[in-house]
């Protein structure tokens, strides 16, 4: 399995006031941290960006972008993601992985069956949640927790899943209503 070169760690969002700061997604443990990694690139690395000044407001930051200085300027850059090469970030610790390197991955049962492939994963700030398309059937959205995910296996592809036994809104009761 290939890694991507590139990890996403922010999200432009829109203009916030009229000198051109913008409202920044950050998708890094320290919401902070986009300041330390110098120029950042659209996906395919065509354009750069300078987080120069940044601030914690609520669920995001709010950002001033060298070269962005009106709000017309904020808007044309409103939704564009920002990347870093990969090899510029840390190594990850023991049983922590970049989210990029999750999705993708295949999920699989204890005894090895196929569940389905993992979507994305969310963090609603009560802690992070794996979004699994299986074979067939709704999305499942599970706790992504040493009990639910036991094991993370980058080499071979895959997670294994300890699906719960009871889901909310997963009885006959449930179904009723």
């Amino acid at each position: 399995m290939t890694r991507d070169t590139r990890i996403c760690v922010a999200r432009i969002g829109a203009a916030h006031g009229v000198r051109g700061e913008v409202k920044l997604w950050p998708f890094t443990e320290d919401p902070l941290a986009v300041l330390s990694y110098g120029p950042l690139t659209t996906r395919d690395g065509a354009r750069h960006f300078e987080v120069v000044r940044a601030r914690v407001a609520k669920d995001h930051l709010v950002a001033t972008l060298k070269g962005v200085a009106s709000r017309d300027d904020a808007a044309r850059v409103n939704g564009i993601e920002l990347y870093i090469a990969r090899d510029a970030l840390p190594e990850t610790d023991e049983g922590e992985y970049y989210h990029a390197d999750l999705i993708g991955l295949r999920a699989i049962d204890p005894q090895g069956g196929e569940i389905g492939k993992i979507l994305a994963i969310h963090n609603f700030g009560a802690g992070d949640i794996i979004e699994i398309v299986p074979l067939r059937g709704p999305t499942l959205l599970l706790s992504f927790t040493d009990a639910v995910v036991p094991s993370v296996d980058l080499a071979q592809g895959h997670v294994v899943i300890e699906l719960p036994q009871e889901i909310d809104g997963d009885s006959p009761q449930d179904a009723e209503k």
